[in-house]
């Protein structure tokens, strides 16, 4: 099967026409968008952008929406989510294969990322029985206290390409079994799985007769960006992309005392001490900087090796850096696809000349090899290089040699960003030490596994300038719910707390 022709066959699965709405509940008046192929450079199909009175009709339905959806009980918004489920294992091949198409990454990770999805639609569905409140005991006689959640209203999703579908499913799905609707706002580099996506989660809601829970609002950023921060009746707005963005977004909606939740950079590092496995590390490592091109929140861009093992390390990675299969990302030989687009290019080789000029020693890689391809870099530094205390989001990893654990921790913590960290030992002092309050200062920390490729059961987010945002797992539900104390008088009197009297 030819290539045009696989890709037409994703698209008739799906859904996707040549030219599709930017928005779900009126069709959208904006400028056309063509959507590209980064490996190939091909228009795939067309999306038309939301216009101002386009993002205010997709509000005004997300709010009808809520008064109807969250007056149904948790459990039946759970099984509607585990319906979701299911319409997404079905097509699981077909979207996994839009994601490759539209955003470069291999169909392995395309695939994965739909997995992704599934399971966190399942972990919903079981949440949606588990949405606890706590009771405490009241110091006044004949009383009763105990807190209880209630859902926000319109969500706000603002959602990066690297991740097109799984960043919208760790907020959507939770948010809708807590009782929410949510309105998404997808990266204009990947708006057709976006659509895709709308038409096959929203279509489930909408067999059962609940319109508009999910919207969709694909708009440039002065547009649906901007409806979607600056306006009250959204009173979350969840956030993934740049430090730049996240900021502007904190301070808009903070400005109006509105919540968010914010999922920014990462400049994640490994620590391999000299008592590791380095077989183990060595796949970590390599997955971590080069899987997805580069292109992940928890790529791994700075590799810590403790010197006793630092010269062997670097040479098996080097060795394992020339094998790399770099080519098309729909090939299931391949390994490495395109960056997104010919500036994310530039960006890396912007940032190697940056290295270079700094003192930096490129070991391997860093070749630009036409249109989106790149070669992966190795790159000899320092820690007090400033061009290591960035984020470039390629595929550029740092090497840094050191002698002791504490020196390593002390280079690994001295960066803004604060996501993903891994340490690679055998040693339970050197293990506990990494992980204790003086150790990795991330939201993520990892012993003998890299830092890309987290589980839905955990809580996924990051410190400092990664914004400190928590979705996914664990108790990550609380943020699309507002708590309510709740204080019960059966007594008959009505005893103030603290002892104070006031009486007439």
């Amino acid at each position: 099967m030819s290539g045009a022709t696989m890709t037409q066959k994703v698209l008739d699965e799906l859904g996707i026409e040549p030219l599709n709405s930017g928005c779900s509940s009126v069709k959208a008046k904006g400028p056309v968008l063509e959507s590209h192929n980064p490996a190939t450079g091909d228009v795939i199909a067309r999306v038309q952008l939301a216009t101002e009175a386009d993002c205010e009709v997709t509000l005004e339905a997300s709010e009808a929406a809520f008064d109807r959806w969250h007056m149904e009980p948790a459990p039946r918004r759970g099984a509607m989510v585990r319906e979701i489920a299911e319409e997404l294992r079905r097509h699981k091949d077909a979207l996994g294969a839009l994601v490759t198409l539209e955003m470069g990454k291999i169909l392995a990770e395309g695939r994965g990322e739909v997995q992704e999805m599934i399971d966190i639609a399942d972990f919903a569905t079981g949440l949606s029985r588990q949405l606890y409140g706590l009771t405490m005991h009241s110091e006044r006689p004949g009383h009763r206290m105990y807190e209880q959640w209630h859902p926000l209203g319109p969500v706000g999703v603002i959602t990066a390409f690297n991740f097109p579908v799984a960043v919208w499913s760790w907020n959507a799905l939770i948010a809708a079994v807590c009782g929410d609707t949510v309105i998404w706002k997808p990266s204009l580099k990947t708006p057709l799985c976006a659509v895709a996506v709308q038409k096959l989660c929203a279509g489930v809601l909408d067999r059962h007769g609940f319109f508009g829970v999910f919207q969709l609002m694909a708009g440039a950023d002065a547009v649906a960006g901007r409806c979607l921060i600056e306006d009250r009746r959204v009173p979350l707005v969840s956030a993934t992309g740049s430090v730049r963005m996240g900021r502007i977004v904190a301070e808009t909606v903070g400005k109006r005392l509105g919540r968010t939740l914010l999922e920014l950079g990462g400049n994640n590092a490994i620590i391999v001490m000299n008592d590791a496995n380095l077989d183990l590390a060595l796949r970590a490592v390599l997955f971590g900087a080069a899987g997805t091109a580069g292109q992940r929140c928890t790529t791994t861009r700075r590799l810590f090796l403790q010197r006793g093992i630092a010269a062997e390390f670097t040479r098996r990675l080097k060795a394992a850096y020339s094998q790399l299969r770099i080519g098309d990302p729909m090939d299931e030989q391949t390994l490495v696809g395109p960056l997104i687009d010919e500036e994310a290019v530039r960006t890396m080789q912007r940032a190697l000349v940056s290295a270079r000029e700094q003192g930096a020693e490129i070991v391997c890689g860093g070749q630009a090899r036409g249109g989106c391809f790149v070669e992966p870099a190795l790159v000899r530094a320092s820690a007090s290089m400033p061009i290591t205390h960035e984020e470039t989001f390629a595929p550029i990893l740092y090497l840094i040699e050191f002698d002791t654990l504490e020196e390593a921790i002390g280079a690994h913590n001295d960066v803004p960003q604060g996501l993903s960290s891994a340490i690679f030992t055998t040693n339970l002092i050197a293990a506990e030490t990494f992980l204790g309050h003086r150790g990795s200062d991330c939201g993520i920390a990892n012993v003998n596994i890299g830092t890309s490729g987290a589980e839905i059961g955990g809580a996924f987010g990051g410190e400092k300038d990664t914004g400190g945002g928590r979705e996914s797992g664990s108790d990550a539900w609380k943020a699309y719910m507002r708590r309510q104390t709740v204080t019960v008088n059966w007594s008959g009197g009505l005893p103030l707390a603290q002892g104070i009297r006031f009486e007439l």
